[in-house]
């Protein structure tokens, strides 16, 4: 915060409805005003500019300096990360390899319900572990797509199922971040081991929303044993791990265990009924065990890389007075006092683009030439919605520096014995403005943990509270959004796909803030 005062009326309750303005603002422009995901952003960005400068006083510098850095942020490390991971997955089909890989999953079921959950839940539960930063919505959903789901549809139903790895996409870094906070009394392996009251429950239901949504009560009665194992072996698995080893893994053990049970499941069991949304039914071929791994040899090598890049070794080469140290460019913001830094080389984009590098490298299909097109016609693709995200990440910064977002978090915090229930609607806030379960922890798991402290509420539930509540946000962030709407070809669908998902986010959300009341009495 670059203000004097985040209360500019001397009235709490008023400070926190302005600053409510920029969120109110956004959500009536992608639902009822139905405007394009971009217009939205940049109308946003400038009423937020507006009331920053106008009414909290923000310095004409630090403003401008907000913006600037949402800009290069939303471009870098963000716009590094979508356009490498969808240039991996077009250097897949270009290659021909993304073939045998579709055809290595359809080679398990060719009921689409069940492809739903070994890609859209399974497959994304890892990614999201892996990489995050909207890689498994970008991959899922065109994954999704080829198998014959229609564009918006794969998109909402990627975004419903990231709920399910959201707290602890990228590493576990969203709950990790915690320990560098310095909080009395909460540390991320208290958050994590309190998350586990919470997230099992949601976990275990969202497979079982994927099927409703797709084929309604008949495909949950039909794919029962299915849903089962999957929800059974993820939410358990999970918990295992947050309990007792941390939330570093917390997403991809559990997936990986998740997606080799059904795989093996599926092998002994299949539904009465083959659901297809294709009316020609799939050619069904074989491969050898060595096409099935070059196949997905892609999105392996992105794995490894990704795990090295977000290992401590690796991080460790660029702290201070290591070799790696002097290549994180730092700078300050021309005419503010904001820092910059920019670590390319330790960027999980880069991590991304040697994966891209090493396929085309090893693949006889494709050369670098073709790979390149291929990369320049997918940052042709995305500039629109990289904009978009470039704005969305101003207004967040313009509310964090200005603050907006310390007003909102004050004015909720006031509520007392009653704050629980609304704490998980602080993290919602949080991520529906910035898109990240990450910057929503930086932002308000401060607030959380004194407010618990101020009411007599554990603290740890309080962020864990945060944590979850930031999670059922990302299923209509507007980040997330445009990332799942560039993804499938549907640019400027951004209002249509936030109508049709806001209401399993609301719902997810209705029942954190129950349960996390619930456990404020007994904990």
């Amino acid at each position: 915060m670059l203000v004097e005062t985040f209360d500019p009326f001397n009235h709490l309750g008023i400070s926190a409805l302005v600053a409510a303005v920029p969120i109110i603002l956004f959500l009536l422009c992608l639902t009822v005003f139905k405007m394009k995901g971009l217009h939205a952003a940049l109308l946003n960005l400038a009423v937020t500019f507006a009331i920053t400068f106008f009414i909290f006083k923000l310095p004409a510098g630090e403003s401008v300096g907000s913006v600037i850095q949402g800009l290069i942020q939303g471009i870098f490390p963000i716009g590094y990360i979508i356009v490498m991971a969808v240039w991996l997955y077009k250097i897949s089909v270009e290659s021909g390899l993304f073939d045998t890989l579709r055809g290595s999953i359809t080679s398990v079921t060719q009921d689409q319900r069940l492809q739903l959950l070994l890609i859209g839940f399974c497959l994304s539960a890892f990614l999201e572990g892996a990489a995050g930063f909207g890689v498994p919505i970008a991959i899922c959903a065109v994954l999704l797509i080829s198998l014959g789901f229609q564009p918006l549809q794969a998109a909402m139903l990627c975004l419903i199922a990231n709920a399910a790895a959201g707290a602890f996409g990228a590493i576990g870094i969203p709950v990790g971040i915690i320990d560098t906070f310095g909080l009395e009394g909460v540390t991320a392996m208290d958050v994590s081991k309190i998350s586990a009251l919470t997230l099992p429950i949601t976990n275990f239901i969202i497979p079982f929303v994927l099927i409703w949504v797709l084929d309604g009560f008949k495909g949950v009665k039909e794919v029962f044993p299915a849903l089962l194992v999957t929800s059974t072996i993820y939410s358990a698995s999970q918990a295992f791990m947050t309990i007792f080893v941390g939330p570093e893994l917390a997403d991809i053990i559990p997936s990986l265990i998740t997606l080799g049970a059904l795989t093996l499941f599926l092998k002994k069991w299949k539904p009465k009924n083959i659901f297809s949304l294709n009316e020609k039914e799939m050619k069904i071929e074989t491969y050898s065990f060595g096409e099935v791994v070059k196949a997905w040899s892609p999105f392996l090598l992105l794995t490894v890389y990704v795990l090295i890049w977000s290992s401590t070794t690796f991080k460790g080469l660029f702290a201070e007075g290591n070799v790696l140290h002097n290549s994180i460019v730092k700078f300050v913001i021309p005419g503010s006092s904001i820092n910059m830094s920019l670590d390319f080389i330790g960027a999980t984009g880069t991590a991304l683009l040697l994966a891209c590098i090493t396929t085309i490298a090893i693949t006889k299909t494709i050369n670098f030439a073709e790979g390149l097109a291929l990369l320049k016609r997918t940052i042709i693709e995305f500039w629109t919605p990289i904009i978009m995200i470039c704005a969305i990440i101003g207004i967040a910064k313009l509310m964090t520096y200005g603050g907006l977002t310390t007003a909102l978090g004050e004015g909720v915090a006031t509520a007392g014995k009653i704050f629980p229930l609304l704490s998980p609607i602080l993290g919602w806030i949080g991520v529906f403005m910035t898109g990240s379960v990450v910057n929503n922890n930086t932002l308000f798991a401060p607030i959380q943990a004194t407010a618990g402290h101020i009411i007599g509420t554990n603290p740890a539930l309080l962020v864990a509270a945060n944590t979850v509540g930031g999670v059922m946000a990302k299923i209509v962030s507007p980040q997330s959004v445009a990332i799942a709407t560039a993804a499938v070809g549907m640019t400027g669908q951004e209002s249509t796909l936030t109508k049709m998902a806001i209401r399993y986010s609301f719902a997810f959300l209705f029942f954190v803030c129950i349960w996390t009341f619930v456990l404020s009495l007994f904990l």
